[in-house]
């Protein structure tokens, strides 16, 4: 079919996740064809690198033969697999084991979704399960970060703390509640990392005894929060905020959706910290984005107390798709290729995109580089020294995406001017300089816009 067919096909149909509808029609889709290890191939036959792994989750890299011959030899055995009724397929029990023994200490319970936003819902759901079976069913009260992003459900919204995902839609509801993020380069505190710890146990402390500590259900922290624009808390940060949880006896929930599966180095960013939550939230990387699959890990005493409390009773919460078979092949054989080199090569990827990224501080748009292993962003200002942020008028979002674009490049461009980079883990040495070297293009022509001109310092 004709490019052109499909643009007006698009138009007239396919309603796009998180975007102006009427602005969408105006603009078009832009059709992507094929992809092969980091580049992708729009339907003009242009190439471009994918500097954002698709959307975080493209971990793997695009057109591995032995994921698409895993997910091809599974259809053809069994092709779904209810986990109803007490059944279940070879290749979701296999992960669910592979998944535990890797998990960082006691996370031996795996509960399968489709994704990262209905792995936080689950979260929810077993939550409240917990303290009601503890006998403590005044616990229902939620504590999630400003900036943060915990999908985009009906309830996870409300953990989100992002604007687009509550106007018009009636939350946050009541019981989800916020502290602020510890964003060090815009942290009222200064940068010392010290300072942003005790200030943010002070706001955490704070909203507790604010809403009653027995009424405090759990606390959502991201060890990178991701859509809020990748920031990196100072190190020791969220081990401190674990152990404060612990303190109150509140659940700690780990939501690794963007970090897991080596986007920060290691298979899991919770293991940076020797840190063991509660739960953990996984998706994106778990099949590296070629079939939806996501992952709730369950602690041993959670786990044990849900169950005793349900006896032989049912705990009413599934999915039809929970643990497919195909989905549970595909993560089996992505979590080979992890560790048979591209764990390894995601460091070493990594260690270059950061120095290439920092080679571009001395910019005059760049107020600051900031990242973790093959997750990275650039924050743009106009004034370094006031870290003053791009005018609305330059349009951060949609005219640097674009211009990136035409440069061969895909990156997250966010509306506040940070620019957020998460590449496939097999990325090349010329790959990174393709994404550093292109970036710098972008910069240069940003830099040469009026709007940006006549606010500059």
């Amino acid at each position: 079919m004709l490019a052109n067919s499909l643009i007006e096909l698009d138009r007239a149909h396919l309603i796009h996740p998180v975007s102006s509808y009427r602005g969408h029609e105006a603009l078009g889709v832009r059709v992507l064809k094929s992809a092969k290890g980091a580049t992708v191939t729009e339907a003009s036959g242009r190439q471009l690198v994918d500097g954002f792994a698709g959307l975080w989750c493209v971990n793997a890299g695009y057109g591995h033969d032995s994921i698409v011959e895993a997910a091809a030899r599974q259809m053809r055995e069994l092709p779904y697999a209810t986990a109803y009724f007490n059944l279940g397929s070879e290749p979701a029990i296999r992960l669910a084991s592979e998944l535990a023994e890797r998990a960082p200490g006691n996370l031996n319970h795996v509960y399968f979704t489709l994704g990262g936003s209905d792995a936080v819902d689950s979260t929810i759901r077993f939550i409240r399960y917990y303290w009601n079976a503890r006998g403590e069913p005044k616990r229902d009260q939620f504590i999630s970060m400003e900036q943060g992003y915990h999908g985009s459900s009906v309830v996870g919204a409300g953990l989100t703390a992002l604007p687009a995902f509550h106007a018009g839609f009636g939350i946050p509801f009541e019981w989800q509640h916020k502290i602020p993020s510890p964003y060090p380069y815009r942290n009222p505190v200064g940068e010392d990392g010290n300072a942003i710890i005790a200030a943010s146990l002070a706001a955490l402390k704070a909203k507790i005894e604010e809403i009653g500590p027995e009424r405090v259900a759990a606390f959502y922290a991201e060890p990178i929060q991701g859509s809020g624009g990748v920031i990196v808390p100072p190190k020791g940060w969220i081990k401190a905020i674990r152990e404060l949880c612990r303190e109150y006896g509140i659940l700690f929930i780990a939501d690794e959706v963007i970090t897991g599966f080596g986007r920060t180095g290691p298979l899991f960013a919770c293991t940076d910290e020797d840190i063991v939550p509660d739960f953990m939230t996984t998706a994106k990387g778990l099949t590296s984005g070629y079939v939806p699959m996501g992952a709730v890990f369950m602690a041993d005493h959670v786990y044990d107390v849900i169950a005793d409390g349900a006896g032989n009773s049912a705990v009413g919460h599934g999915y039809t798709y929970s643990a497919h078979p195909v989905s549970a092949a595909v993560a089996l054989e992505v979590l080979r290729l992890y560790e048979d080199g591209l764990l390894e090569n995601g460091i070493k990827a990594g260690a270059r995109l950061m120095a290439g990224l920092e080679g571009l501080s001395d910019h005059p748009l760049v107020g600051e580089v900031r990242g973790r292993g093959m997750l990275a962003a650039i924050e743009l200002v106009v004034d370094k020294q006031k870290k003053t942020p791009l005018p609305a008028s330059a349009m951060p979002a949609r005219r640097v995406f674009d211009r990136a674009w035409d440069n061969g490049l895909i990156i997250r461009a966010f509306a506040n001017g940070v620019l957020g980079y998460a590449p496939p883990l097999c990325c090349t040495d010329s790959d990174i300089d393709a994404i550093i070297e292109r970036t710098r293009r972008t910069l240069d022509q940003t830099l040469d816009d009026p709007d940006v001109r006549q606010v500059l310092a």
